[in-house]
């Protein structure tokens, strides 16, 4: 997928790729730290078909809806003929006891004999977080285990 990044001086810059309609899907990042989500018509790149300002949050959270599931596809498929090993996204909700908290104080592995092996915050995925990787609600882990082992993790982010 190719991602075109165009300056738009005085204003930010614009990154949008092209769906197979012809349709261009983009962000335009301004100078202010504003964000806005645009298609663009398919004949005319330049020409804003629908315009959507998020918030700093608000993008985070639409990147972890489309980038954690991607993520998790991909494992379960490297995972496929592994019998018994499976991947799912946990969230870290707001009142979650590890909010806040690092993932060395979860003892998940030793726990649950899972691993945690990536977490996306605001669209940014971090790969092979350490045990002082710090936790903030919306986090999305993902995490490979077992069936049994997937079910006590969850659990264990909710309740502690």
């Amino acid at each position: 997928m190719n991602v075109e990044v165009t300056p738009l001086p005085g204003i930010g810059v614009r990154k949008d790729f092209a769906t197979r309609s012809g349709r261009r899907i983009g962000v335009v990042t301004q100078r202010d730290g504003k964000i806005e989500l645009i298609v663009s018509k398919s004949d005319d790149p330049d020409a804003c078909l629908a315009s959507l300002p998020l918030t700093a949050e608000e993008s985070g959270a639409l990147a972890n809806l489309l980038g954690a599931p991607q993520l998790v596809a991909q494992l379960n498929e490297e995972h496929r003929e592994l019998p018994g090993i499976n991947t799912k996204q946990l969230p870290i909700s707001e009142n979650s006891p590890f909010d806040g908290r690092t993932l060395g104080d979860t003892a998940m592995r030793t726990r649950t004999s899972v691993s945690i092996v990536a977490v996306m915050r605001a669209g940014q995925v971090h790969p092979s977080p350490t045990p002082d990787f710090l936790f903030t609600a919306g986090d999305l882990l993902v995490v490979v285990g077992t069936s049994e082992g997937l079910e006590s993790a969850a659990k264990i982010l909710k309740h502690g």
